[in-house]
């Protein structure tokens, strides 16, 4: 099951000893049966694309959470299986979310979905609530890096 993982770019530092501590579990987002009912005439890639993007979101609630993470969305593709998601029964949560009940090795992440650096701004701006800045954060696709490329991400 592809899912898709807010995180913060503090995630992506080493231990001393240079590794990268697992992904802890998560709220994360996916393509549910309740996605696929809200948008019935999307395709897999527009469905997974709203999935992703609630990520996103949610992935300003982990920068609220941690003030030293860098001030710049993350979302992380991970491919895991089926039986490490739990459905959420939440009226108030996203329709592609899900419960990550367990941790996630690196080796199952594909993607990262950054920020620009020139959204930081924006970002800090949207974490106080400022409305217009949501808004254009909502405008800005992220940019993508291959797994392989996630140390270089620019902070």
């Amino acid at each position: 099951m592809r899912i898709y993982l807010p995180a913060t770019l503090l995630e992506l530092t080493p231990a001393a000893d240079g590794t990268l501590a697992p992904l802890a579990p998560r709220r994360a987002h996916t393509v549910t049966r309740e996605l696929r009912e809200l948008f019935p005439d999307d395709d897999d890639e527009g469905l997974e694309y709203a999935a992703q993007l609630a990520a996103a979101d949610d992935s300003l609630e982990r920068l609220r959470a941690d003030p030293s993470a860098p001030r710049l969305r993350l979302v992380l593709t991970a491919e895991v299986p089926d039986g490490v998601v739990a459905r959420v029964d939440d009226d108030e949560a996203a329709a592609s979310a899900v419960d990550l009940t367990a941790s996630v090795g690196w080796a199952a992440v594909a993607c990262g979905h950054v920020d620009e650096p020139d959204a930081r701004p924006d970002v800090a701006a949207a974490l106080i609530g400022a409305p217009a800045a949501v808004e254009r954060l909502d405008e800005r696709d992220l940019l993508w890096y291959d797994a392989s490329e996630l140390s270089v991400i620019p902070r």
